[in-house]
Parts: structure tokens; C-alpha cells; sequence
């Protein structure tokens, strides 16, 4: 068995990665088994510039609020702005305090520096303007597109008026209420002027669609992309938050499902721009039914993944990755039996793994999932291995930054 193991595992590089694959996918998707761990941010940074210098992939998609990644995106194709500003303001979920992502913004900008836009670097965010504490006000994602179609197309067509639209939307308070997410009651999601919203929301989706030839003539693509993110926005916000007033047993198994679609429909536009890779937590990219436990109850959804995967076929790639120890956060050496404790067995520190063959090798004898002793970590479910790319393992992560020499300089 330890034999079959072995002539699985590859280094983990753009190469070994593109060698498991039948063809360059559109998406290449890299989960992480736990949020926050630089180590692992590392391993993707420096897969990217691989695979940019490489496989000409030139969009890198994160975990992070769409709307504010647009900021990170102007930052490194034009020099908008500052660093700081773009670190505090161009990521949510806390990333923009990690220096691989600092790192990596710098590394893009670098690259970006003297070349024509069609060979630079694009950054992404794939996820909503979501926490797990609530849902951002529809007002940025709504102004903007009802914003680029006033300046563009005859005043009769749009569903209603700026001052309207400022009329409906109200104080952002009431969309951020963190008392929505608990209590559905607390939530602006189903007033009158939150479904006249929705309406309006897919009225100015659908002028936008109807007047594409329009304004491809006379705006650049990229502004009329940014359009279609905000309508992509806006109807996911409005959906989530009508959703979030809802008050039966489902109503946060559906809110997971409806945050990854809002998630797959950012997948699919950017792999409708060129190679993508995108870097999410397991869970999110995997092609099989995701789960966990949230205010007590088991859910199961499909995620942005899987959906992806049905959409693009081959054009999809998903490798997960699963890891050693996190001995800082009480994630010692695992469980032998375990998938992670017979990859922990071998001698490497960091390597991919081709997970159909090792899947197929193992065959009935995979052992049961890894027990986690942090609620942070997700081990991974060797059930999953044959509906995986391969597999990327890390032996051991560090804490902090000091054991890292994987960076992109």
C-alpha cells in the first residue's frame, strides 16, 4: 500500500498540476481545508506565478467580497490608489491583514508595470458582500448599475429614478441589522420596499442584457463586465435578504446554497474572460455536496464549486488540499488510518497527490474521515478523492511567517 501511495505523489508546481489534467481548464480551482494560515496562502501565490509564467493564466479569484476586490483589480492594472487603502478596503473576511496577500497584490502590480492591459494580471473576488453576521445593503451594487445605464441609454427605459431608488433603499442600517441573522424578524428582507427592489433589480439586469450591442459600442468591455457584476450583485443581495426574513426549518441551509450561487455565477464570468485560478475553502469548490453544522442543525448544499463543474465539464478543476498538524490552533499529528496520517507518513513536506489513482489504489480500504480537534479545520473526506484533481498536502503549518520560504518575492 505505502508503495502504491508514493508513486501518487508528484511536487507541487504548475507542471505536475497541469500533468494530472486532460486539458488546460478555464477554472483551476485550489481549496483550503481552513481559513487564515499564510502557509497556505503561499503555496497558492506561488502556484499562480507558476501557472501565469508558465500556462498564460492571468486572473487570480479569492474568497472575498466581489464588489471590494474591484478595488484590489484597479489597484494592480492601474496603480489606483494606495497599498494600505487597497489591503484595508479591497478584501473582506480579514484578509487584506495577511502578508501573502500583500504580498501577492504587490507581485501583480509588479508584473502589471509597462505591459498593454490585455497581458496583465487580473485580481477577483468571487464571494458576495457577505459575513457570517449578515449581508451588505444592496445600495453600491444597485446605484452603480442603475448609475451606468442612466449615462448610457434613453432615460424612458430605466424602471424607475435615481431619487426613487434612494427612496427605496432607505438608511444601510436596516440592510446590516446583525440581529437578521439570528432572527428572521429583524430582517428589511421582505418589506414593500425590498420585493419593489427585487423587481427593479432584474428590470435593470434585464436592460442591461437587451441593451449589450449598445453599449459595447460605446463603453469599453471592461466597464460593461463591471455592470453585469453589479447586477449579478444586486439580484444575489436582494434574493439573500428576502431569504434571510424567511422563518422555516431551511432558511439557513438555503442562505449557504444562495451565497454559493452567487459565488458559481462570478466562476463562470471569469472563465468566460480566460484561465482563471481561484482559491477558496474546500467546502465551496468541491464537486460533491458540501455540509456542516451551523446553530446546531446539519446542512447540505451544493456549492460553487460543484455547480461550476456541472456547467464547464473538463473546464473545471478542483484540486483540494488537506494537511498535517496546525499545532498552534491544537491540530496535532493525525490519526493513523486516517488519509492525512498515511500521507503524513511520507517523507514530504509539500506535495500533490494524484487522488482518482490513490482514490482507485485505496479502494475499499479508505479509512473514515479525520477527527478535528478546532472547529477551523475541515479534514478532509476521503470519499471525496475520486471526485478530486489531485490533492495538494501540506506536512505541517507553521505559525506566523517565519518557517515560510515559499513566498512570491
Amino acid at each position: 500500500m505505502a508503495t502504491d501511495i508514493k508513486d501518487t505523489v508528484r511536487t507541487v508546481d504548475a507542471a505536475a498540476v497541469m500533468g494530472l489534467l486532460a486539458t488546460r481548464p478555464r477554472v483551476l480551482a485550489l481549496g483550503e481545508p481552513t481559513h487564515g494560515e499564510d502557509a497556505l496562502l503561499d503555496v497558492r501565490n506561488e502556484l499562480f506565478r507558476q501557472l501565469v509564467e508558465e500556462e498564460g493564466y492571468r486572473t487570480i479569484a479569492i474568497e472575498s467580497d466581489c464588489l471590494a476586490g474591484l478595488l484590489v483589480d484597479a489597484y494592480v492594472t492601474s496603480a489606483s490608489g494606495s497599498l494600505d487603502e487597497v489591503m484595508e478596503r479591497g478584501f473582506s473576511h480579514g484578509l487584506g491583514g495577511s502578508e501573502a496577500n500583500r504580498e501577492l497584490v504587490c507581485w501583480m502590480r509588479a508584473y502589471n508595470a509597462g505591459r498593454p492591459a490585455s497581458e496583465q494580471l487580473r485580481f477577483a473576488g468571487i464571494d458576495g458582500p457577505l459575513e457570517m453576521t449578515g449581508a451588505a445593503s444592496p445600495r453600491e451594487a444597485l446605484t452603480s448599475l442603475h448609475g451606468y445605464l442612466a449615462r448610457h441609454v434613453d432615460a424612458g427605459l430605466l424602471p424607475c429614478s435615481e431619487r426613487a431608488l434612494d427612496r427605496l433603499l432607505g438608511s444601510d442600517g436596516r440592510w446590516t441589522e446583525p440581529a437578521a441573522m439570528t432572527d428572521p424578524a429583524r430582517s428589511t428582507g421582505r418589506s414593500a420596499e425590498a420585493v419593489r427592489l427585487r423587481l427593479i433589480a432584474d428590470d435593470l439586469a434585464a436592460l442591461l442584457d437587451a441593451q449589450t450591442p449598445h453599449l459595447l459600442a460605446v463603453t469599453s468591455r471592461q466597464e460593461w463586465e463591471r455592470a453585469l457584476l453589479y447586477g449579478r450583485t444586486a439580484t444575489g443581495l436582494l434574493r439573500y435578504h428576502f431569504w434571510m426574513a424567511d422563518t422555516s426549518t431551511d432558511r439557513l441551509a438555503r442562505l449557504t446554497g444562495l451565497r454559493d450561487v452567487m459565488m458559481a455565477d462570478n466562476l463562470l464570468a471569469l472563465a468566460e474572460r480566460g484561465p482563471t485560478l481561484v482559491h477558496a475553502h474546500n467546502s465551496h469548490l468541491q464537486r460533491e455536496r458540501s455540509s456542516m453544522r451551523m446553530g446546531g442543525r446539519p446542512l447540505r448544499w451544493w456549492g460553487a464549486g460543484s455547480i461550476a463543474s456541472a456547467r464547464l465539464g473538463e473546464d473545471y478543476a478542483f484540486f483540494a488540499t488537506a494537511l498535517g498538524t496546525i499545532r498552534h490552533r491544537g491540530v496535532d499529528a493525525p490519526q493513523p488510518g486516517t488519509l492525512e496520517g498515511l500521507l503524513y507518513a511520507l517523507p514530504d513536506d509539500l506535495c500533490v497527490v494524484d487522488s482518482p489513482r490513490l482514490g482507485a489504489a485505496l479502494a475499499d480500504a479508505l479509512a473514515a474521515p479525520r477527527a478535528s480537534a478546532w472547529f477551523g479545520y475541515f479534514p478532509f473526506d476521503p470519499a471525496h478523492l475520486t471526485a478530486t484533481d489531485g490533492l495538494v498536502f501540506i506536512k505541517d503549518i507553521p505559525q506566523g511567517r517565519a518557517a515560510s520560504d515559499r513566498r512570491i518575492p
